[in-house]
């Protein structure tokens, strides 16, 4: 029989403070999200004593580098997965190929990125994978712009989508391994980098695809079409440059919470100490604070068989992590969940951003103004719209009643709304304004999403539980572009099927057993 849980009285919260931090003056006391639920209670209470020592130290000088470097990733995994549209019009008119086969391929190496990251972070810590995604990315992405013919494009744009899609799962979680429980909110506004990433890339494309493009695939020889070629010499050597920024000038701490649970609690206490003297404040916490809760229950790091245990199950093996996000059924219906959300978001979006610049050619042409300039203009346009969205978004998920399942499943169904809506235009302005609709309330639903499913994953776990969700996402977004081989991309029909699942999404979210907003994450 397994041992009951016993109520560990012995830990107790920092004086004057409620129970693991300071008051947040939006949401008022940061209570732990999973409070006396979760199963690994000696777990528990180390990650309660490390949010406690975080608070304490506070929002700092490390913090808010690592808020522009883990920027970094949300920028790559907004502008990279971008290229296939934004490279199609012209890779199609140089190498004459089906479409949808360069997306395939992309999404492909989103989806095996996401599934190697996610779960390695978890296994082998967060330093190498927040260090090699970013490199890989940018060596193949630059080998990209010399590819000689389509294949060789497809499978080096597949290999940059294996380096981008493990930023989010990553990042994501080495951000909110060193926030303070009262600044969470900042995961959301960080997706202001996502948007950054769109904008920038939508700013280099258009000049360069509209001045150094074929007009068409009649006699478009390489020597005239060296447009998309120079968007991926400068977008790769630009994410090269970021990745120097993150490992020559940025020293990443390992995760306290990932060195605890693997029992290294003398080396969680050490990096602890390196962010309050970063920050420039005292060391609120000692060796013997955090080993406490585990010879408190009689229970060790170490098996009675000498085995190193991780929590209390013992194994690194990522099939350990991802039975532990299923442990009880509250854990496995939220889980769940949120895997089905970022299905459905990733099928939806990926079936019309991937060929949102195709779509506005193709109907730019029917309205009688589908020049390449006109295009990669309104897609700037839409990027920009971006921006103020991540700040919204940020301000949203903190609003009593409303919080982060309001604030998503508020946007998912209105980014679905302006889809549809965006079928009934008459003319290409008119397709315009529907589309900033649509850029802000999705720009707004990404931020949100992003960061709840962080939030809602335990420490210990969330890379995995990150992987779930961005593997499902890949999964799906390879269901996008075999969906647009069968449709006809020159109707609504990719749209009404898009804005359907959306609303579909915003519905899921309401059903989710926790919210994050005015809790601690563990």
């Amino acid at each position: 029989m397994s041992e009951a849980p016993v109520k560990d009285d012995t830990i107790v919260p920092h004086p004057d403070v409620p129970p693991y931090g300071r008051t947040n003056p939006i949401t008022g006391p940061p209570f732990d999200l999973y409070e006396n639920e979760y199963v690994d209670l000696v777990y528990h209470a180390k990650a309660q004593i490390l949010n406690r020592s975080i608070q304490d130290i506070g929002m700092g000088k490390y913090q808010w580098g690592l808020f522009v470097v883990a920027g970094f990733g949300w920028f790559a995994d907004s502008a990279w997965p971008s290229m296939s549209g934004l490279i199609l019009t012209p890779a199609v008119n140089e190498f004459q190929f089906n479409g949808p086969f360069l997306s395939l391929a992309s999404n492909i190496g989103l989806f095996f990125g996401g599934l190697i990251w996610g779960l390695g972070c978890d296994i082998w810590g967060r330093r190498w994978s927040f260090n090699l995604t970013l490199l890989i990315a940018g060596i193949f992405g630059v080998v990209a712009g010399g590819s000689p013919s389509f294949v060789a494009l497809a499978v080096f744009m597949s290999f940059v989508s294996i380096g981008v899609g493990g930023n989010m799962p990553v990042d994501a979680a080495v951000f909110l391994d060193f926030v303070p429980g009262s600044h969470q909110y900042l995961l959301t506004i960080l997706s202001i980098w996502w948007c950054l990433g769109q904008l920038l890339a939508s700013l280099i494309a258009w000049p360069l695809i509209a001045g150094y493009s074929c007009s068409s695939s009649a006699d478009c020889d390489r020597s005239d079409n060296m447009g998309w070629r120079y968007l991926l010499f400068v977008l790769g050597g630009l994410t090269l440059f970021l990745w120097g920024i993150r490992f020559f000038v940025f020293n990443l701490l390992e995760s306290p919470r990932f060195l605890s649970g693997i029992g290294k609690d003398a080396e969680a206490v050490d990096v602890i100490r390196k962010l309050a003297e970063c920050n420039g404040k005292p060391n609120p916490l000692t060796v013997e604070e955090l080993e406490a809760p585990g010879k408190i229950r009689g229970r060790d790091v170490f098996g009675s068989t000498g085995r190193r245990r991780i929590l209390s199950e013992g194994s690194g093996f990522a099939i350990d992590h991802i039975r532990a996000l299923f442990a009880t059924p509250k854990m496995a219906w939220s889980t769940s969940l949120l895997i089905v959300v970022w299905g459905v978001i990733g099928l939806a979006s990926t079936l019309y951003n991937n060929f949102l610049p195709y779509i506005l050619t193709t109907r730019g042409v029917t309205f009688g103004d589908g020049s390449l300039y006109i295009t990669y203009r309104n897609q700037v346009i839409l990027s920009a719209v971006g921006i103020p969205a991540a700040l919204l978004a940020g301000w949203a998920v903190e609003v009593p009643y409303v919080g982060r399942k309001g604030t998503l499943a508020i946007a998912a169904g209105l980014t679905g709304t302006f889809l549809f809506a965006s079928t009934t235009s008459r003319t290409s302005n008119e397709l315009l304004g529907w589309n900033c609709g649509y850029a802000l309330f999705s720009n707004i639903m990404y931020g949100v999403l992003y960061a709840i499913s962080s939030e809602i994953f335990p420490a210990i776990h969330r890379g995995t539980g990150n992987c779930l969700t961005s593997t499902a996402k890949g999964v799906f977004g390879i269901m996008a572009p075999i969906i647009a081989l069968y449709a006809n991309l020159s109707t609504a029909v990719p749209v009404y099927v898009a804005g359907s699942l959306l609303l579909f999404a915003g519905f899921v979210v309401l059903l989710l057993p926790y919210e994050p907003r005015g809790k601690v994450s563990i």
